[in-house]
């Protein structure tokens, strides 16, 4: 049946999706691991554990996903990191 309930819900969570971004931190030299897990923490809301395992891929792997959302959400965050001394991005 077209125009159904379940279809609707479907395009709108695939609209949503695309719209959604990630905002990258990067691995540097020159910061802490606790600054880094203070500044998750602080910007964006991660637990302690969470900001821990964030800064410990980042280290490792050279960079991770540390928030989902739109551009508009992530645009704050990634300003005060960086306002911070952190390298982030924000994904296209």
């Amino acid at each position: 049946m077209r125009g159904s309930t379940k279809e609707l819900k479907k395009e709108e969570t695939s609209a949503e999706s695309q719209d959604l971004r990630v905002l990258i931190l990067y691995n540097d030299d020159h910061n802490t691991f606790e600054h880094v897990i203070e500044c998750l923490i602080i910007v964006c809301g991660h637990t302690a554990e969470q900001a821990e395992q964030s800064a410990m891929i980042t280290h490792y792997k050279g960079k991770c996903d540390v928030q989902e959302g739109s551009f508009e959400e992530l645009k704050p965050m990634k300003d005060s990191l960086i306002d911070a001394g952190l390298s982030v991005v924000i994904s296209e």
